[in-house]
């Protein structure tokens, strides 16, 4: 088995659960069978709607790696206008995954650089699902299931155990079905890479 180390690099804004999202990934992933796993934060300025960026690492091996993630495998934008005002795609690796919360399918995204692209409309899942926080819907767990069959990374039946262990009851169901039901929905990329 492959000891590669794969990174990656998580867009949001305070409140959709970026770095939830990154965490139960990690712990996802340990199920999965990954010895190493890492998640961690990077604030600016922490209130509800700045941007924000979480991290995790995933190996095979014991991760001894330590820093924020300069150039990701996978690239996962919670809120696509984000796109327009920061450079998430900076320093991805030739023909990373990116995978956004948009309602565009992936030939409609407007990328430049190789990237397998993936598109899932995450909020109207969330909302569907009741998954409000202070009158926004949070989107995490959506996008985890997106990244579960984009990449084949980590098992989305992995991605729920960590799903139900992080919330129990009610709320722990209705964070699953918005997984799974994002895991079925994603736009797989056509191509192997998309120019533009």
């Amino acid at each position: 088995m492959s000891n590669r180390i794969w990174e990656i690099r998580w867009h949001g804004r305070g409140g959709q659960g970026a770095v939830t999202a990154a965490t139960l990934l990690a712990r996802a992933a340990m199920y999965s069978g990954f010895r190493g796993t890492q998640a961690f934060p990077f604030f600016g300025a922490e209130r509800r709607g700045a941007p924000v960026k979480a991290f995790t690492r995933i190996s095979r091996s014991p991760v001894l790696v330590h820093s924020q993630i300069y150039n990701p495998d996978v690239i996962i934008v919670l809120d696509s206008t984000l796109m327009r005002t920061s450079n998430v795609l900076e320093g991805a690796k030739e023909n990373a995954f990116l995978i956004v919360n948009t309602t565009m399918k992936p030939g409609e995204m407007e990328v430049e650089g190789s990237f397998n692209v993936y598109t899932v409309d995450a909020t109207s899942i969330a909302l569907k699902h009741g998954l409000i926080v202070a009158g926004q819907p949070v989107v995490n767990t959506s996008i985890l299931g997106a990244f579960s069959r984009a990449t084949g990374l980590v098992d989305m039946k992995d991605i729920g155990t960590a799903i139900l262990e992080g919330w129990k009851g009610d709320a722990g169901k209705r964070n699953l079905m918005a997984a799974e039901e994002a895991y079925e929905r994603v736009s797989l990329a056509q191509t192997r890479a998309v120019i533009r």
